[in-house]
């Protein structure tokens, strides 16, 4: 089954018409929708989505809003944890790349996050941009060995390293542009267990919606290229993708 494992459906740019999106993915096949959290005040419209449409909801404290992010909102973090059992934290983890982020608060932050993924036994829904060796070092500082390595672009042997800790890596509309070398290379050739499938939308639209908003629906399209890049039938990528996010993230579909 299809099952979007990082997508964004609380954010504003859907506010307009964020039902008829939801619908536009159920036609599409999509049978559940991941949706993270991002900052403190985000939390009860992330939560709203596992109310109004039977997503999946992930909490956590993004690392590009860090300068926003308060030593308060941990402690609120783990309450809320604690009270509505999300399927992981997230989005959580380092981004190296956007200009004027503090590398050290960080490492802070995405530390305690993870702590409190290891005291709830629960997985993570990681951010990595330029920082996959650093990320890696903090999951295994704190023994963490399960979750998603969100819009993957490392390269082969951080791929690996990953999976030796029990992850899954997520792929979506980023290896549906021709020239997306490296992606495409991996999301080919590693294991079809190591996979799952994302869209991030709104963000990260594929090559036929580029430059637009990107929707959950989009995921059909995407596994089909990918199942085209691997040679299978898009059958075989959509059950092997969906039961990885099932297992990694315990997802339940049945009542949807």
């Amino acid at each position: 089954m299809l099952i979007d494992t990082h997508c964004h459906l609380d954010a504003p740019e859907f506010d307009a018409d964020r039902d008829a999106v939801f619908a536009r993915a159920r036609a599409a096949g999509v049978a559940k929708i991941v949706v993270p959290a991002v900052s403190m005040p985000t939390m009860a419209g992330t939560l709203a989505m596992r109310t109004r449409y039977g997503c999946a909801v992930a909490l956590g404290l993004h690392p590009i809003y860090e300068r926003t992010h308060r030593d308060a909102d941990l402690a609120a973090l783990r309450t809320l944890i604690e009270t509505e059992r999300p399927v992981a934290v997230g989005e959580i983890g380092l981004d190296f790349f956007v200009e004027g982020l503090d590398a050290a608060r960080q490492t802070e932050i995405f530390a305690a996050q993870l702590k409190l993924a290891r005291d709830f036994d629960l997985p993570v829904l990681l951010h990595v941009r330029k920082s996959q060796d650093q990320v890696l070092k903090q999951l295994r500082r704190f023994g963490l060995r399960r979750g998603i390595a969100h819009a993957f672009n490392g390269s082969r042997q951080q791929a690996d390293a990953y999976l030796e800790l029990g992850f899954k890596l997520g792929f979506g509309g980023n290896l549906t542009f021709e020239r997306a070398l490296n992606i495409r290379r991996l999301a080919t050739e590693l294991p079809l267990e190591a996979i799952v499938l994302e869209t991030d939308a709104p963000d990260i639209a594929p090559s036929w919606a580029y430059r637009q908003r990107n929707e959950p629906a989009e995921l059909a399209r995407i596994a089909e290229v990918l199942a085209g890049l691997r040679g299978i039938p898009p059958e075989a990528l959509v059950t092997a993708s969906g039961h990885n996010a099932r297992a990694i993230l315990e997802l339940d579909v049945t009542s949807d």
